[in-house]
């Protein structure tokens, strides 16, 4: 209990409640969408109710009295829904979403600091009510679905109940707070009649107390109208059923008038509650464990079982303090590799104890660099479970029925990629269901079902993830893409593969729609997908099949902030290319060594490759200037290959990314930098940069 004159300031758990509730309206919303249009189990219900309930509960708690409005209307829409009081119909699915939408947006303006408009949450309000007193609705006997029965078994408006609660242990370590359960409980009492009174499971020794456990057991009566379900959801978070004893004492009397609500006095037997929160012990001899548990023995057990889920707990963090452990655990891999390279240059016989140690540090600081990396990982889950609402209401709108399905729901992606990549998802779906996915008709007329497949697929392939989305679609139209091209002056020819045909939807401005909507038609989408996953360092790639479908896939690194990459020196300075854009290394031979236009190429396997020197595009002196000399390093850039001229190659190393553009400027050519083992800055080189500023300065 909190004593008397000290007050806690619940706006530092704000933060904490926000989250919970974007995870009760993702649940209801992921529920709601995949009912489609059939009548939710009573499971479903179940939880779309608790997640409204839990939603109340906390903006009462958190003083966000703007968001009970909805809540509460939508709580009593859902009990009468699960009680089979009213039947349910298709259009409630949509009400409520809109109901969460509203919500969402009410979190958000709270979130934000701002005032949410109450305009749109009176709206909603209204629409549940309507929905709940069946106004509007229209509907004849028989269409009544199967499970709502005939007529109702005629219930006393109130009823007298007893309950005993037994909190576990641990119940104010986990942050409950019991004196708003009891005035929860206490709102359910209808009739005034509402009696709490608290006993002592037992008295631990002076040595053995603890502050923070809980001892005290709770008993109240009340007359009542709700439901068991409903006092057992005021207890959701608080106890498991075992922990939670309900029992029905028979009909009360319909009161002449409501009286205030009021916490009877405890008898002597048992502990005060006064009106400070402080507890006041009884008699010695009425609170002996003995007695206490042969009391209540046949109505609740003495000793509460674990919650279940205890052992696998989780807890919230902020993401700034995820980022912060992940920075330093980066400047220890770099403290670390300082001392290995200077215990390398040590003799091994004198200092054989040290370069073990060193040897033990650098598996531990590996361990200890995965572990952490491995807290920024999450399940992209997370993006796909936006989507089925969009294409739910999307196809709705284009006529046009869809199943949308997922898989690899579980990949695992950097927090920092995760945000990233929704906006050029959404662009990728959107083309996929407005110019891909055909109506019913057409797809009937080419043999194929009437409802479209639209998939979102995640895999982990090495150190990269793939994200692909399909669609059983009509497909690119090659001779429509090369006529746009054509139209807009766009250099293509005939004898152009079709990979690099798909390519060209990727121009500023290219589009085949016919018209423009307010989906897609004005040639920015796919456009922008192509920027925004090459600014995290990803490739997109096309493969489509005329009448049969398309395949849009997103390569994307598993985490911005580890690259594993291979040392290089130019001059003397030294450069990391990531692994993953290269091909191969050699060192040319002179009859390999060409020049075509003006341009130098290396001649690879009959292949002519362009020759970047890396000294000339980032104005290094003192390298090596002859290419049969120097090492030359194959990378693959947006289906183009060229070759790096670098001196000599070093090592093969992970290094941690440090932003230049914070720490200094941007600088041309690099995706970043990290720092050696010696202490100097070494550039990570942007291949996809390079290249241009190649063709730049031809």
């Amino acid at each position: 209990m909190t004593p008397a004159g000290n007050s806690i300031d619940l706006r530092r758990f704000d933060q904490v409640f926000f989250e919970e509730c974007a995870e009760h309206l993702a649940q209801v919303e992921e529920i709601l969408v995949g009912l489609r249009d059939r009548e939710p189990d009573q499971e479903e219900l179940n939880a779309i109710f608790r997640a409204a309930h839990s939603i109340k509960g906390g903006a009462g708690i958190f003083g966000f009295d703007d968001m009970t409005v909805v809540t509460h209307v939508m709580e009593s829409l859902l009990d009468r829904l699960r009680n089979r009081e009213i039947p349910f119909f298709p259009s409630l699915t949509d009400l409520l979403l809109e109901a969460g939408d509203v919500i969402s947006m009410q979190v958000a303006s709270h979130r934000a600091g701002t005032a949410a408009s109450p305009e749109a949450a009176e709206l909603v309000r209204k629409r549940l009510q309507q929905a709940i007193e069946q106004d509007g609705f229209t509907f004849a006997e028989e269409t009544l679905p199967s499970y709502l029965p005939a007529a109702l078994p005629a219930e006393s408006p109130l009823s007298r109940y007893r309950i005993i609660f037994t909190p576990p242990p641990d119940i104010f370590s986990r942050g409950i707070r019991v004196d708003c359960l009891i005035r929860e409980l206490a709102e359910l009492a209808e009739s005034g009649e509402f009696e709490c009174r608290a006993e002592l499971v037992e008295l631990p020794e002076l040595e053995r107390f603890q502050a923070e456990s809980c001892i005290t057991r709770w008993h109240f009566t009340l007359v009542s109208s709700a439901s068991r379900d409903d006092f057992y959801d005021v207890f959701m978070f608080a106890a498991d059923p075992d922990q939670l004893a309900i029992e029905r004492l028979g009909d009360a009397a319909l009161p002449v008038h409501k009286a205030p609500i009021s916490i009877a006095a405890a008898p002597q037997d048992a502990p005060d509650i006064s009106a400070t929160g402080e507890l006041h012990s009884p008699a010695p001899e009425a609170t002996t464990p003995a007695a206490s548990a042969a009391a209540t023995a046949q109505t609740v057990s003495a000793a509460p079982a674990p919650r279940s889920g205890e052992s696998e707990g989780s807890i919230r963090v902020n993401l700034a303090k995820v980022d912060q452990l992940v920075n330093q655990v980066g400047e220890l891999l770099i403290t670390q590799a300082m001392l290995t390279q200077f215990s390398a240059c040590l003799d091994p016989v004198l200092h054989e104890p040290l370069q073990r140690c060193v040897a033990l540090l650098e598996k531990n600081t590996r361990d200890l660099q995965g572990s952490v990396m491995s807290i920024r990982l999450v399940p992209i889950g997370i993006v796909f479970n936006r989507f089925p609402r969009m294409v739910r209401e999307i196809a709705a709108k284009l006529g046009k029925s869809v199943q949308f399905k997922s898989s690899g729901d579980s990949t695992e992606l950097d927090k920092g990629l995760i945000e990233k990549v929704a906006d050029p998802l959404s662009h990728l779906v959107r083309n996929a269901l407005d110019h891909g996915l055909e109506t019913a008709e057409k797809r009937l007329a080419s043999g194929k079902p009437a409802s479209g497949t639209l998939e979102l697929a995640a895999s982990q392939q090495g150190g990269r993830v793939v994200i692909e989305v399909i669609d059983d679609g009509a497909g690119l139209d090659r001779d429509r893409i090369m006529a746009k091209a054509v139209e807009r002056g766009i250099s293509c020819s005939d004898d152009m593969r079709d990979e690099e045909v798909w390519q060209l939807i990727f121009m500023p401005g290219f589009s085949t729609a016919e018209s423009v909507t307010d989906l897609s038609g004005r040639g920015v989408g796919m456009d922008v997908v192509l920027k925004n996953v090459q600014a995290l360092g990803g490739r997109v790639q096309i493969a489509s099949r005329a009448g049969r479908g398309t395949r849009v896939s997103i390569s994307l690194p598993l985490t911005l902030a580890i690259v594993e990459g291979l040392s290089v020196a130019v001059g003397a300075e030294r450069f990391i290319v990531p692994l993953n854009v290269i091909v191969e290394s050699l060192q040319p031979k002179p009859e390999q060594l060409k020049s075509l236009n003006g341009r130098e190429m290396v001649q690879v396997r009959g292949e002519y490759l362009p020759i970047l020197r890396l000294h000339r595009l980032l104005e290094v002196e003192g390298a090596q200037p002859l290419p049969q000399r120097g090492i030359l390093v194959l990378v693959e850039v947006e289906e183009e290959r060229v070759a790096l001229l670098a001196d000599v190659l070093l090592d093969e190393q992970q290094v941690v990314v440090k932003s230049l553009e914070a720490n200094f400027r941007k600088v041309e050519g690099s995706a970043g930098a990290t720092i050696l083992g010696d202490g100097r800055v070494a550039l990570i080189l942007e291949a996809a940069e390079l290249l241009v500023m190649h063709k730049r300065g031809n």
